[in-house]
């Protein structure tokens, strides 16, 4: 449904609706079932579309435009829609409906699917008002994807039948659109009259207000590095929404990487609402993790939710809609109660909110993103991308992907007897796979190529065509969920070899018997300036965004993009900063140099009762440091943090630094992981930060893969490989100490390269480095800081 408009001659708002909306509203129904189309099925289709359209004689006319006016509910609905065909016979016309499909053609029956029937019949209909026809001839023609075979199913309709089938959806769909408008109006009104919902602005705070709402109104895109404490999501989100209320949006995609930011900006909508403004929010939570039957297929066999889900769907949008604040606790209540998926009905919600928070992955990731807002560029929407320094990493991720040689061979064994042909195909797959293995081998374990894999994907689309038919058929089979699986990693390769270009490399890499083939996205530029490209404007906002042209490049971002930076609001002699420079911990020193590291360390403890944090870069480091520790740690409490912790012990980690306790807290944990960003040890919560080397991520061949690109591109390889994703990690660690105006802390800087200017200069400005290259000078600047009163 479009936004609405006035009508040219009188005050009667008009909504435009396509015809298949109209019909997908009304007439949907029966049980949730799995789509089996993915990679290149939506090109296939076009062209299996085009190819019927233009087998067609001179009488026939493909891609007619109709549309109508209908008054109901004191609105007008402006329905329209395009035929893919007509053919005008001297005595009769027959509208063609053209639906392409992946079943065995003979398998499509009169009344495969009722919702093909009835766009059908809106057409013909809105043909025949608009000629002034008594009959009029209908043909629904089906075109297999796969063989291009056709099935073409005739119809013969009166225009009294045609009217009262029409009218009748309409009928149908004018209240819910009724309510939709009703609704759009108490919203805008309530944000004509919002105020920003505190009192004062902090330092900072309105200026990047209003770049915002000027990035949005101009349509360009805003970089935002401002400290912790400005209050950065309610000057991203306040704006956003007053530019939604003007009509200058349809939708704002509060987007970010973690759990705790989106409860965060559901915080901040949330104090909107106190303010008064009326607004429906959707917190989109991922599948996997909001789903009732995790261990059922998603079939109405085995799921209660999925067995007539589109019978209730309608209903459950209803009730949802009636709440403003959707949260995942909300969505699942509304669920449970209609009987639908949770999952589902959270996509069709997200149709009818104003604000979604979500991750970044339903904007930018080829495979997932949300189709119903992005199918084409330049939408009337705004992207908040929050903690924006991750969607660096989390950007290669989401335009890489991997497939591995040993499900294809499992998979293969079982299926022998049944699927000869699906056995024929997985057979020359894993030949092509055991040849690159052996190729692995002889190069000592992995090799890449500049290539993709040109052999393999015609192998693997008939493995994807082939696997769809049997899958669609619905048939039990003990190999049926490992297919199901491999089927869908197929797909997501398929969908990314689709982008594969000069910025991407083939790696191979034996493990075991087993082979892992990557297409692994180097340089994610060139697609995250075409995802960008799906709303109007972007904001990236973030505490650590330096440098600016780093960011600016790896997002497809031109340099005269919008920038602005703001320092930290808060008092700068709440924070004392010392770099202990005259400890290596390069690679090959960490042994010589951990006693060193932990009399430091202990140093830094020793002074000052509190609770602290010590940054390391990887777990074995961590662990060579915390050995010696502990040996000499009377007077303290250690917990470390481990690898893969699942939530409960993550929260029972922090809780540990919100206990009041005579002794102090020390707590060793990894720099980029979990405790690295994102939480908030306000006041005596926290009392010090180390930072142990200068934050490079480890050495691997994708790494080097990247330094060698930037090598040719730019010059920077070291830099946009190891650098620059380091030093962003020094910042986030960093950046836990000061939360609050009222805070007081230390950070404290340990590598010989803290002194040299290539790092020194990329570090907050906010940080007054004092340089100590001793204990004994350490211990005096900490004591020094900590006898200071405020």
């Amino acid at each position: 449904m479009a936004p609405c408009r006035k009508s040219e001659d009188s005050e009667i708002p008009t909504l435009n609706v396509a015809v298949r909306e109209l019909v997908e509203y009304t007439l949907r129904s029966g049980d949730l079932i799995v789509q089996f189309t993915g990679a290149n099925r939506s090109i296939d289709a076009i062209f299996a579309h085009q190819k019927v359209q233009n087998s067609r004689g001179d009488n026939y006319s493909p891609e007619v435009y109709v549309s109508r006016d209908f008054e109901k509910e004191g609105m007008v609905l402006h329905v329209s829609g395009r035929i893919d065909g007509v053919f005008q016979y001297p005595d009769r016309i027959v509208i063609e409906e053209i639906k392409s499909t992946v079943r065995d053609i003979e398998q499509v029956a009169e009344g495969h699917n009722p919702l093909h029937w009835g766009q059908l019949q809106c057409y013909a209909y809105l043909y025949a008002v608009e000629h002034n026809l008594h009959h009029i001839e209908t043909c629904l023609t089906y075109v297999q994807l796969d063989s291009g075979e056709t099935k073409e199913i005739p119809g013969t309709h009166s225009f009294n039948e045609l009217e009262l089938f029409f009218q009748g959806l309409l009928d149908r769909y004018a209240r819910w659109a009724r309510t939709i408008l009703d609704w759009s109006g108490i919203r805008n009104e309530s944000i004509t009259a919002l105020d920003f919902p505190y009192d004062t602005y902090r330092p900072g705070q309105r200026d990047m207000a209003i770049s915002v709402y000027r990035t949005i109104r101009d349509q360009e895109k805003l970089f935002v590095q401002a400290a912790t404490g400005i209050g950065k999501t309610i000057a991203a989100v306040f704006p956003a929404v007053k530019a939604l209320g003007e009509g200058l949006l349809k939708k704002v995609f509060y987007l970010t990487a973690r759990t705790t930011a989106r409860t965060v900006a559901e915080s901040a909508v949330e104090d909107l609402r106190k303010s008064g403004v009326r607004l429906k929010t959707l917190t989109l939570t991922a599948k996997d993790k909001i789903c009732f039957c995790a261990e059922a297929a998603c079939t109405a066999e085995e799921c209660e939710f999925a067995k007539g889900h589109f019978d209730r769907i309608n209903q459950a949008v209803a009730a949802g809609f009636s709440q403003d604040c959707l949260t995942r606790s909300t969505v699942e209540t509304v669920a449970r109660a209609h009987r639908v998926c949770p999952f589902e009905l959270s996509l069709e919600l997200s149709l009818w909110s104003d604000l979604i928070i979500c991750d970044y992955n339903y904007a930018f990731d080829p495979r997932v993103y949300l189709r119903r807002f992005f199918q084409e560029d330049n939408g009337d929407y705004v992207f908040l991308i929050d903690e924006a320094h991750n969607l660096v990493d989390r950007s290669r991720e989401m335009f890489s992907a991997e497939i591995w040689k040993q499900p294809f061979l499992d998979v293969r064994r079982s299926l022998k007897e049944d699927l000869p042909g699906l056995f024929t195909i997985m057979g020359r797959i894993n030949r092509w796979m055991v040849r690159q293995r052996k190729r692995c081998e002889t190069a000592g374990g992995e090799y890449t190529d500049s290539e993709g894999p040109e052999k393999l994907y015609p192998e693997l689309i008939r493995f994807h065509q082939s696997a769809a038919r049997w899958l669609m058929q619905n048939r039990q089979a003990p190999y049926r969920e490992d297919l199901l699986n491999l089927y869908f990693s197929v797909s997501a390769f398929l969908r990314i070899a689709e982008h594969y270009d000069a910025a991407y490399a083939t790696c191979y890499q034996k493990k075991g018997n087993d082979l892992r083939v990557k297409l692994f996205c180097m340089d994610p530029s060139g697609q995250m300036e075409a995802a960008l490209k799906r709303a109007r404007s972007s904001v990236f906002f973030s505490a650590t965004l330096s440098p600016l042209y780093y960011f600016r490049e790896i997002f497809g971002c031109p340099d005269s993009t919008r920038a602005m930076a703001m320092p930290s609001p808060f008092p700068e002699d709440n924070l004392r900063v010392m770099a202990m420079t005259n400890i290596s911990t390069l690679y090959r020193d960490r042994s010589q140099t951990a006693d060193q590291v932990c009399r430091t360390l202990q140093v830094m403890a020793g002074r000052h009762k509190g609770n602290y944090l010590f940054f390391f870069p990887s777990y074995e480091y961590m662990a060579l440091v915390h050995e010696r520790f502990e040996i000499d740690a009377s007077g303290m409490d250690i917990v470390l943090q481990a690898p893969s912790m699942p939530e409960d012990e993550r929260e029972s980690f922090l809780e540990r630094f919100s206990l009041e306790s005579p002794r102090t807290l020390v707590g060793f944990v990894v720099m980029g992981g979990i405790f690295g960003e994102g939480i908030d040890l306000i006041g005596d919560r926290l009392s010090g930060a180390a930072i142990i080397g200068v934050g490079l991520p480890g050495i691997d061949p994708e790494r080097d893969l990247i330094r060698e690109y930037f090598n040719d591109s730019n010059g920077k390889g070291f830099e946009f490989a190891y650098q620059y994703p380091g030093i962003n990690r020094v910042c986030q660690a960093g950046g836990r100490v000061i939360r609050s105006e009222n805070d007081r802390g230390v950070i404290l800087l340990i590598d010989r390269r803290f002194s040299l200017y290539r790092y020194a200069s990329l570090l907050p400005e906010g940080w007054r480095m004092n340089t100590v290259r001793n204990t004994a000078a350490l211990e005096k600047s900490l004591k020094s800081f900590w006898n200071r009163r405020t």
